[in-house]
Protein backbone atom coordinates (compact mmCIF):
# COMPACT_ATOMS: atom_id res chain seq x y z
CA UNK A 1 0.00 0.00 0.00
CA UNK A 2 1.52 3.40 -1.00
CA UNK A 3 2.13 5.93 1.71
CA UNK A 4 2.13 9.69 1.52
CA UNK A 5 2.55 12.52 3.23
CA UNK A 6 0.06 14.84 3.68
CA UNK A 7 1.73 18.11 3.11
CA UNK A 8 0.87 21.48 1.79
CA UNK A 9 3.13 24.18 0.87
CA UNK A 10 3.01 27.01 -1.51
CA UNK A 11 3.99 25.31 -4.97
CA UNK A 12 7.82 26.38 -5.39
CA UNK A 13 8.82 26.88 -2.12
CA UNK A 14 10.85 24.06 -1.39
CA UNK A 15 10.64 22.14 -4.56
CA UNK A 16 13.77 20.54 -6.23
CA UNK A 17 14.45 20.34 -9.44
CA UNK A 18 16.74 17.68 -10.32
CA UNK A 19 19.70 18.95 -12.68
CA UNK A 20 20.17 16.69 -15.92
CA UNK A 21 23.85 17.62 -16.63
CA UNK A 22 26.93 16.82 -14.68
CA UNK A 23 30.19 19.66 -15.06
CA UNK A 24 33.33 19.34 -13.49
CA UNK A 25 36.52 21.38 -12.80
CA UNK A 26 39.69 20.60 -11.03
CA UNK A 27 41.08 23.69 -8.53
CA UNK A 28 43.96 23.48 -6.52
CA UNK A 29 43.80 25.44 -3.42
CA UNK A 30 46.38 26.58 -1.12
CA UNK A 31 47.04 26.94 2.66
CA UNK A 32 50.30 28.88 3.02
CA UNK A 33 50.71 28.07 6.79
CA UNK A 34 50.86 24.33 6.11
CA UNK A 35 53.27 22.35 3.52
CA UNK A 36 52.69 19.14 1.82
CA UNK A 37 49.26 18.09 0.18
CA UNK A 38 48.58 16.83 -3.26
CA UNK A 39 48.40 18.40 -6.22
CA UNK A 40 50.72 21.96 -7.91
CA UNK A 41 49.35 25.30 -8.66
CA UNK A 42 47.58 26.30 -6.06
CA UNK A 43 50.52 28.83 -4.49
CA UNK A 44 52.60 28.63 -2.04
CA UNK A 45 51.90 26.46 0.73
CA UNK A 46 50.06 23.34 1.30
CA UNK A 47 48.64 22.14 -2.33
CA UNK A 48 45.35 21.07 -1.88
CA UNK A 49 43.62 19.72 -5.50
CA UNK A 50 40.08 19.27 -5.54
CA UNK A 51 37.79 17.81 -8.01
CA UNK A 52 34.58 19.51 -8.22
CA UNK A 53 30.72 18.30 -9.54
CA UNK A 54 28.31 20.95 -10.13
CA UNK A 55 24.68 20.52 -12.10
CA UNK A 56 26.24 22.34 -15.99
CA UNK A 57 24.04 23.51 -18.64
CA UNK A 58 25.40 20.85 -20.74
CA UNK A 59 28.12 18.00 -19.25
CA UNK A 60 31.68 18.53 -19.77
CA UNK A 61 34.73 20.32 -18.52
CA UNK A 62 34.92 23.62 -17.06
CA UNK A 63 31.48 24.20 -18.82
CA UNK A 64 28.74 26.69 -17.43
CA UNK A 65 26.96 26.02 -14.58
CA UNK A 66 23.75 25.79 -14.33
CA UNK A 67 21.32 28.47 -14.05
CA UNK A 68 20.67 29.40 -10.56
CA UNK A 69 22.35 29.25 -7.30
CA UNK A 70 23.65 26.22 -5.10
CA UNK A 71 24.84 25.43 -2.14
CA UNK A 72 28.12 23.36 -1.66
CA UNK A 73 29.08 19.95 0.10
CA UNK A 74 32.61 19.03 0.68
CA UNK A 75 33.18 15.69 0.77
CA UNK A 76 36.20 13.50 2.14
CA UNK A 77 37.31 10.47 0.98
CA UNK A 78 38.03 7.65 3.16
CA UNK A 79 41.18 5.55 4.18
CA UNK A 80 43.69 4.73 0.99
CA UNK A 81 40.32 6.02 -1.63
CA UNK A 82 40.43 8.21 -4.16
CA UNK A 83 37.71 10.68 -4.96
CA UNK A 84 36.73 8.43 -7.66
CA UNK A 85 34.89 5.96 -6.01
CA UNK A 86 32.19 7.95 -4.69
CA UNK A 87 30.64 8.73 -8.23
CA UNK A 88 27.34 8.00 -6.73
CA UNK A 89 28.04 10.53 -4.06
CA UNK A 90 28.35 13.35 -6.53
CA UNK A 91 26.03 12.06 -9.06
CA UNK A 92 23.36 11.91 -6.29
CA UNK A 93 23.61 15.22 -4.89
CA UNK A 94 24.56 16.77 -8.41
CA UNK A 95 21.38 15.69 -9.70
CA UNK A 96 19.37 17.47 -6.26
CA UNK A 97 21.12 21.01 -7.04
CA UNK A 98 24.72 20.92 -5.25
CA UNK A 99 27.94 21.43 -5.95
CA UNK A 100 30.00 18.98 -4.63
CA UNK A 101 34.22 19.16 -3.78
CA UNK A 102 36.50 16.42 -3.52
CA UNK A 103 39.89 17.37 -2.22
CA UNK A 104 42.42 15.03 -2.92
CA UNK A 105 44.84 14.93 -0.10
CA UNK A 106 46.30 12.37 2.29
CA UNK A 107 45.12 9.36 -0.01
CA UNK A 108 48.54 7.10 1.14
CA UNK A 109 48.96 5.05 3.66
CA UNK A 110 50.30 7.53 6.47
CA UNK A 111 47.80 9.89 5.87
CA UNK A 112 47.33 13.54 8.55
CA UNK A 113 43.60 12.94 9.70
CA UNK A 114 44.27 16.50 11.27
CA UNK A 115 45.53 17.92 7.98
CA UNK A 116 42.42 16.45 6.19
CA UNK A 117 40.45 18.05 8.51
CA UNK A 118 41.77 21.28 8.24
CA UNK A 119 41.88 20.82 3.83
CA UNK A 120 38.10 20.04 4.15
CA UNK A 121 37.48 23.14 6.15
CA UNK A 122 39.67 25.39 4.05
CA UNK A 123 37.95 23.82 1.06
CA UNK A 124 34.51 25.01 2.03
CA UNK A 125 35.92 28.79 2.71
CA UNK A 126 38.04 29.39 -0.29
CA UNK A 127 35.31 28.40 -2.65
CA UNK A 128 32.34 30.20 -0.88
CA UNK A 129 34.66 33.30 -1.52
CA UNK A 130 34.61 32.18 -5.29
CA UNK A 131 31.31 33.72 -5.29
CA UNK A 132 32.25 36.98 -6.20
CA UNK A 133 35.08 36.16 -8.24
CA UNK A 134 33.93 37.46 -11.92
CA UNK A 135 36.63 35.04 -13.43
CA UNK A 136 35.43 32.00 -11.79
CA UNK A 137 32.92 29.28 -13.36
CA UNK A 138 31.03 30.05 -9.72
CA UNK A 139 30.89 33.81 -9.75
CA UNK A 140 27.29 34.50 -8.77
CA UNK A 141 26.45 30.94 -8.95
CA UNK A 142 26.81 29.87 -4.70
CA UNK A 143 23.75 30.47 -2.51
CA UNK A 144 26.30 30.62 0.33
CA UNK A 145 25.40 27.64 2.44
CA UNK A 146 27.55 24.54 2.63
CA UNK A 147 28.38 21.18 4.65
CA UNK A 148 30.87 18.97 5.26
CA UNK A 149 30.47 15.32 4.59
CA UNK A 150 32.60 12.55 4.93
CA UNK A 151 33.20 8.29 4.75
CA UNK A 152 35.32 6.86 7.07
CA UNK A 153 38.45 8.65 7.56
CA UNK A 154 36.99 11.48 5.97
CA UNK A 155 34.03 11.43 7.94
CA UNK A 156 36.00 11.36 11.35
CA UNK A 157 37.85 14.28 9.60
CA UNK A 158 34.59 16.01 8.89
CA UNK A 159 34.14 16.41 12.98
CA UNK A 160 37.60 18.20 13.09
CA UNK A 161 36.91 19.88 10.36
CA UNK A 162 33.54 21.04 11.68
CA UNK A 163 35.66 22.87 14.53
CA UNK A 164 38.12 24.85 11.80
CA UNK A 165 35.44 26.99 9.93
CA UNK A 166 32.01 29.23 10.88
CA UNK A 167 31.16 28.57 6.94
CA UNK A 168 29.30 25.70 7.52
CA UNK A 169 25.50 24.80 8.66
CA UNK A 170 25.27 20.83 8.69
CA UNK A 171 27.95 18.05 8.59
CA UNK A 172 27.20 13.90 8.12
CA UNK A 173 29.28 11.24 8.50
CA UNK A 174 29.18 7.97 7.07
CA UNK A 175 30.81 5.00 8.75
CA UNK A 176 32.71 7.83 10.50
CA UNK A 177 36.42 6.38 12.13
CA UNK A 178 38.10 7.42 15.08
CA UNK A 179 40.83 8.90 14.11
CA UNK A 180 44.07 10.86 15.31
CA UNK A 181 43.38 13.51 16.82
CA UNK A 182 40.41 11.91 18.02
CA UNK A 183 36.61 12.70 16.17
CA UNK A 184 35.01 11.53 19.23
CA UNK A 185 37.06 14.70 21.12
CA UNK A 186 36.46 16.99 18.20
CA UNK A 187 32.57 15.89 18.31
CA UNK A 188 32.19 17.23 21.56
CA UNK A 189 32.88 20.91 20.14
CA UNK A 190 30.68 20.33 17.34
CA UNK A 191 27.05 22.09 18.10
CA UNK A 192 25.95 22.32 14.26
CA UNK A 193 23.26 19.79 13.34
CA UNK A 194 24.69 16.36 12.34
CA UNK A 195 23.67 13.52 10.50
CA UNK A 196 25.69 9.83 11.32
CA UNK A 197 24.83 7.02 8.87
CA UNK A 198 26.35 3.53 9.65
CA UNK A 199 26.51 -0.08 8.91
CA UNK A 200 24.72 -2.40 11.46
CA UNK A 201 27.42 -5.43 9.49
CA UNK A 202 30.50 -2.90 9.56
CA UNK A 203 33.65 -4.87 10.34
CA UNK A 204 36.00 -2.39 9.54
CA UNK A 205 34.86 0.66 11.92
CA UNK A 206 32.12 -1.08 13.94
CA UNK A 207 29.44 1.29 14.73
CA UNK A 208 30.09 0.23 18.73
CA UNK A 209 33.55 1.23 18.51
CA UNK A 210 33.80 4.16 15.94
CA UNK A 211 29.98 5.64 15.12
CA UNK A 212 28.16 5.22 17.98
CA UNK A 213 31.13 6.79 20.49
CA UNK A 214 31.41 9.64 17.65
CA UNK A 215 27.54 10.19 17.94
CA UNK A 216 27.25 10.22 21.58
CA UNK A 217 29.86 12.29 21.76
CA UNK A 218 28.31 15.11 20.01
CA UNK A 219 27.34 17.87 21.42
CA UNK A 220 25.07 18.96 18.82
CA UNK A 221 21.39 19.92 20.01
CA UNK A 222 20.08 18.52 16.80
CA UNK A 223 21.85 15.14 15.79
CA UNK A 224 20.36 11.59 13.95
CA UNK A 225 22.07 8.24 13.93
CA UNK A 226 20.96 5.91 11.43
CA UNK A 227 21.69 2.37 11.39
CA UNK A 228 21.29 0.51 8.32
CA UNK A 229 20.37 -3.41 8.88
CA UNK A 230 22.78 -5.16 7.24
CA UNK A 231 24.46 -2.40 5.88
CA UNK A 232 28.32 -2.70 5.44
CA UNK A 233 31.51 -0.14 5.75
CA UNK A 234 32.61 0.11 1.53
CA UNK A 235 29.11 0.04 0.71
CA UNK A 236 28.26 3.78 1.22
CA UNK A 237 31.17 4.07 -1.91
CA UNK A 238 31.00 2.22 -5.35
CA UNK A 239 33.42 -0.78 -5.44
CA UNK A 240 36.89 -0.19 -4.43
CA UNK A 241 39.30 -2.45 -4.36
CA UNK A 242 41.36 -1.99 -1.28
CA UNK A 243 37.98 -0.89 0.79
CA UNK A 244 36.46 -4.14 -0.43
CA UNK A 245 39.51 -5.98 0.12
CA UNK A 246 39.88 -4.97 4.05
CA UNK A 247 36.02 -5.45 4.47
CA UNK A 248 36.11 -8.95 2.84
CA UNK A 249 38.61 -9.90 5.92
CA UNK A 250 36.65 -8.23 9.06
CA UNK A 251 33.14 -7.98 7.82
CA UNK A 252 30.24 -10.32 8.69
CA UNK A 253 26.63 -10.32 8.24
CA UNK A 254 26.05 -8.41 5.27
CA UNK A 255 22.62 -8.53 4.32
CA UNK A 256 21.75 -6.38 1.62
CA UNK A 257 23.17 -4.51 -2.04
CA UNK A 258 25.49 -1.94 -2.66
CA UNK A 259 22.75 -0.57 -4.47
CA UNK A 260 20.35 -1.37 -1.20
CA UNK A 261 22.82 0.90 0.98
CA UNK A 262 22.79 4.16 -1.39
CA UNK A 263 19.21 4.21 -2.06
CA UNK A 264 19.01 4.13 1.91
CA UNK A 265 21.58 6.40 2.25
CA UNK A 266 20.41 8.91 -0.06
CA UNK A 267 16.36 8.77 1.69
CA UNK A 268 18.00 9.95 4.65
CA UNK A 269 21.43 12.56 3.12
CA UNK A 270 19.45 14.52 0.53
CA UNK A 271 16.27 15.45 2.63
CA UNK A 272 18.57 16.25 5.19
CA UNK A 273 20.65 18.51 3.70
CA UNK A 274 17.78 19.70 1.67
CA UNK A 275 16.45 21.18 5.47
CA UNK A 276 19.96 22.95 6.30
CA UNK A 277 21.48 23.61 3.41
CA UNK A 278 18.30 24.82 1.20
CA UNK A 279 15.71 25.53 3.80
CA UNK A 280 13.30 23.01 2.71
CA UNK A 281 11.23 23.12 5.61
CA UNK A 282 8.72 20.21 4.44
CA UNK A 283 11.24 18.23 4.15
CA UNK A 284 11.44 17.49 8.20
CA UNK A 285 8.65 15.50 7.00
CA UNK A 286 10.62 13.09 5.23
CA UNK A 287 12.79 12.59 7.97
CA UNK A 288 10.01 12.25 10.83
CA UNK A 289 8.34 9.69 8.45
CA UNK A 290 11.86 7.38 7.83
CA UNK A 291 12.33 7.46 11.74
CA UNK A 292 8.33 6.04 12.09
CA UNK A 293 8.21 3.96 9.52
CA UNK A 294 11.47 2.74 7.26
CA UNK A 295 12.28 -0.77 8.68
CA UNK A 296 15.38 -0.64 6.80
CA UNK A 297 16.90 1.18 9.68
CA UNK A 298 17.22 1.73 13.12
CA UNK A 299 16.88 5.40 14.28
CA UNK A 300 18.25 7.02 16.99
CA UNK A 301 16.89 10.94 16.66
CA UNK A 302 17.78 13.46 19.53
CA UNK A 303 16.60 16.41 17.50
CA UNK A 304 13.49 18.76 17.18
CA UNK A 305 13.55 20.86 13.79
CA UNK A 306 13.17 24.47 14.13
CA UNK A 307 13.39 25.38 10.16
CA UNK A 308 10.60 27.35 9.72
CA UNK A 309 9.02 28.37 6.00
CA UNK A 310 9.00 32.16 5.46
CA UNK A 311 5.64 33.11 5.41
CA UNK A 312 6.36 36.55 3.07
CA UNK A 313 2.73 37.78 4.09
CA UNK A 314 0.94 35.22 2.50
CA UNK A 315 -2.52 34.30 4.42
CA UNK A 316 -2.67 31.02 5.90
CA UNK A 317 -5.19 28.46 5.65
CA UNK A 318 -6.12 26.67 8.58
CA UNK A 319 -5.50 22.89 8.94
CA UNK A 320 -9.31 21.97 9.86
CA UNK A 321 -10.31 23.37 6.29
CA UNK A 322 -8.22 20.58 4.84
CA UNK A 323 -8.31 17.21 4.37
CA UNK A 324 -6.74 14.69 2.78
CA UNK A 325 -7.76 11.01 2.51
CA UNK A 326 -6.90 7.99 2.55
CA UNK A 327 -3.25 7.80 3.97
CA UNK A 328 -2.00 5.30 3.40
CA UNK A 329 -3.79 5.41 -0.28
CA UNK A 330 -3.42 2.63 -3.13
CA UNK A 331 -5.56 4.05 -5.52
CA UNK A 332 -7.38 7.74 -5.25
CA UNK A 333 -6.68 10.41 -3.12
CA UNK A 334 -8.93 13.04 -2.17
CA UNK A 335 -8.12 16.36 -0.70
CA UNK A 336 -10.87 18.47 -0.07
CA UNK A 337 -10.78 21.90 0.86
CA UNK A 338 -9.64 23.78 -1.66
CA UNK A 339 -10.61 25.77 -4.42
CA UNK A 340 -11.55 24.06 -8.01
CA UNK A 341 -8.44 26.21 -9.42
CA UNK A 342 -5.61 25.62 -6.73
CA UNK A 343 -2.50 23.43 -8.66
CA UNK A 344 -1.95 19.86 -6.98
CA UNK A 345 1.82 18.47 -7.51
CA UNK A 346 3.19 15.48 -6.05
CA UNK A 347 6.78 14.77 -5.63
CA UNK A 348 8.51 12.02 -4.60
CA UNK A 349 11.24 11.93 -1.51
CA UNK A 350 13.68 13.45 -3.84
CA UNK A 351 11.65 16.39 -5.03
CA UNK A 352 11.11 14.87 -8.50
CA UNK A 353 7.52 16.11 -9.89
CA UNK A 354 5.77 12.89 -10.46
CA UNK A 355 2.00 14.14 -10.94
CA UNK A 356 0.39 16.85 -11.56
CA UNK A 357 -3.51 17.49 -10.56
CA UNK A 358 -5.87 20.48 -10.16
CA UNK A 359 -8.55 21.56 -8.01
CA UNK A 360 -10.36 18.77 -5.07
CA UNK A 361 -11.37 15.82 -7.80
CA UNK A 362 -9.32 12.41 -7.30
CA UNK A 363 -6.40 11.86 -8.04
CA UNK A 364 -5.41 8.48 -9.27
CA UNK A 365 -1.83 7.24 -7.87
CA UNK A 366 -2.39 3.81 -8.61
CA UNK A 367 0.41 3.75 -10.90
CA UNK A 368 3.02 5.38 -8.59
CA UNK A 369 5.60 3.10 -7.24
CA UNK A 370 5.11 2.62 -3.20
CA UNK A 371 7.05 5.63 -1.08
CA UNK A 372 6.68 8.59 0.55
CA UNK A 373 5.28 11.73 -1.36
CA UNK A 374 4.52 15.07 -0.63
CA UNK A 375 1.82 17.06 -2.14
CA UNK A 376 2.48 21.01 -2.88
CA UNK A 377 -0.54 23.19 -3.55
CA UNK A 378 -0.50 26.72 -5.12
CA UNK A 379 -4.09 28.61 -4.00
CA UNK A 380 -4.41 32.39 -4.96
CA UNK A 381 -2.66 33.43 -1.15
CA UNK A 382 -2.31 30.62 1.41
CA UNK A 383 0.17 28.18 2.85
CA UNK A 384 -0.14 25.03 4.66
CA UNK A 385 1.75 21.98 6.08
CA UNK A 386 -0.56 19.40 6.94
CA UNK A 387 0.91 16.06 8.27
Amino acid sequence: MKKIIATLVILGSCLTIPAQQVGTTTITFNDPGRTGGFGSGGGAGRQIQTEIYYPAATAGTDVAVAIGEYPIVVFGHGFVMSWDAYENIWTDLVANGYIVAFPRTEGGFSPSHEDFGMDLALVVDELLLLNTDAGSLFSNKLSGKAGICGHSMGGGATFIAANETTNIQTIIGLAPAETNPSAETAAGSVQLPALVLSGSADGVTPEADHHLPIFNALGSTCKYYVSITGGAHCYFANSNFNCDTGELLTSGGISISRTEQQETTSDYMIPWLNIYLKDACDDQLIIDDLEANDNRTIVNAQCVFDCEEPTTGLNTLSAEQVAIYPNPVSNSLIVEGISATSEIILTNSLGVQVLKAFGDSPINVSELPSGVYLLHVEGSAYKIIKR
